[in-house]
């Protein structure tokens, strides 16, 4: 299960007809439940900018890759929580971004990835 029953997890895209697609889909499984109850949320807003209304968050996962890590996402981390993101234009990096309990921040390379890249909507409904 993707979160449990004290946990929320939260989706952020800036198509809103694929937001539209995910909630019909979840509507269809296991976890329509989560999403009927609030624990699970789908949202069309610009994805680099987070989801700042339920921050602080214990884990972020960004699904595309991002030029450098957005510092709204890292302003939205929790104290103690851990941002895995893929970094770069071509060549990627997957970062792994913590937020230790002083606030304080690291930040290592997990290995190369390839992702699409973390864009705004119009850049996106053009192709790139």
């Amino acid at each position: 299960m993707m979160v449990g029953p004290q946990g929320r997890a939260v989706g952020v895209e800036h198509i809103p007809e694929l937001v539209a697609a995910s909630i019909e889909n979840v509507k269809k499984s296991a976890a329509a439940e989560l999403q009927k109850e609030g624990s699970l949320s789908f949202h069309a807003a610009d994805g680099r900018l987070g989801w700042p209304v339920l921050a602080p968050y214990e884990a972020i996962h960004v699904g595309a890759a991002a030029l450098e890590v957005p510092q709204p996402l890292i302003q939205q981390l929790k104290p103690g929580g851990r941002m895995v993101i893929p970094v770069g234009n071509i060549f990627q990096d997957l970062k792994v971004v913590d937020k230790k309990l002083d606030g304080s921040i690291s930040v290592y390379d997990e290995t190369s990835v390839r992702y699409v890249p973390l864009t705004t909507r119009a850049a996106q409904l053009q192709g790139y």
